[in-house]
């Protein structure tokens, strides 16, 4: 496996991935980029550790990357990771998913729609495993590297419908650099990574930006928490509350308005109704016994 972004010329997207002693995982999702992805790239993965022979199999690519000796978590490994990177748009993609054709081109298409670069946009995950996530197509193709059906998967990804959403805040996702820079991209007291995300969507909010839009067409298969699954996970969720002063709960619903179908590209102020003021005293309430 190489990096392509001399095969496709002037890399645009600059795809992100960190990775944990994952190899497998990794090389899965490395190779589902070699085939299905054909807008200009190029790949930079940051190595945590990388004891498992990660470190040593990327020695032998020519894939950019960096490398901590330890665990420093997403934040810091997508800060990193960005500095070495060169394309005006910064794709984050974890190393436990697996692109399917278009799911690139659909984020692009989008893109040259927008008359701006203040955006988030985030690509529709297909899970194994029903949670009550409204942004998600729920089809199992298997929960693991070894297990997954790609034929299958390959010949059926496009056949559940999904619209565009509202609420872009999770992997796959692509912001300008511009954006990326304007915010200080992700906050590394927020390491190893829990509620990293919403609190970016947060500051993208806060720094003006109102276009947070999920793509229906762009899909990418996920075995579903693979690394997270096996940290010491700070608690984000009161992060994010003592940060912001509301909970994630409230950004999500009234502010970015997640899961609900996108009309419009660009995400209206939140209405002021008797909902919105509940959650904003109960964050208030919950802000003030931490």
């Amino acid at each position: 496996m190489t990096s392509n972004l001399n095969t496709h010329g002037e890399a645009i997207f600059s795809i992100v991935i960190p990775t944990w002693n994952s190899l497998t995982l990794l090389q899965t999702c490395l190779e589902s980029i070699q085939q299905n992805t054909v807008v200009p790239h190029e790949v930079i993965i940051h190595i945590n550790e990388g004891i498992d022979g990660t470190l040593d199999w990327l020695l032998s690519q020519q894939y950019k990357y960096t490398h901590s000796e330890k665990n420093i978590g997403i934040c810091r490994a997508l800060n990193l990771a960005v500095k070495k990177s060169i394309a005006p748009y910064i794709v984050y993609l974890n190393d436990d998913m697996v692109v399917c054709p278009q799911w690139d081109s659909a984020l692009l298409d989008v893109i040259q729609q927008l008359n701006t670069n203040s955006f988030m946009l985030s690509g529709t995950m297909i899970e194994p495993r029903e949670t009550g996530n409204k942004c998600v197509i729920v089809s199992d193709y298997g929960a693991s590297p070894e297990t997954l059906n790609k034929t299958q998967l390959l010949s059926e990804y496009l056949q559940k419908d999904k619209t565009n959403w509202y609420g872009a805040t999770w992997p796959p996702c692509v912001v300008h650099r511009q954006w990326w820079d304007k915010v200080g991209g992700y906050s590394e007291e927020f390491s190893p990574g829990m509620s990293s995300d919403n609190d970016f969507s947060m500051k993208m909010w806060q720094a003006g930006c109102r276009i947070f839009l999920g793509v229906g067409a762009s899909r990418v298969y996920h075995f579903m928490s693979k690394s997270t699954g096996k940290i010491e996970k700070n608690n984000g969720r009161q992060q994010f509350l003592k940060k912001w002063g509301i909970t994630q709960t409230t950004f999500d619903r009234h502010y970015l308005r997640r899961g609900q179908i996108s009309g419009l590209w660009q995400l209206p102020e939140p209405q002021k109704n008797l909902l919105y003021f509940f959650d904003y005293l109960r964050s208030k309430v919950k802000l003030f016994f931490i």
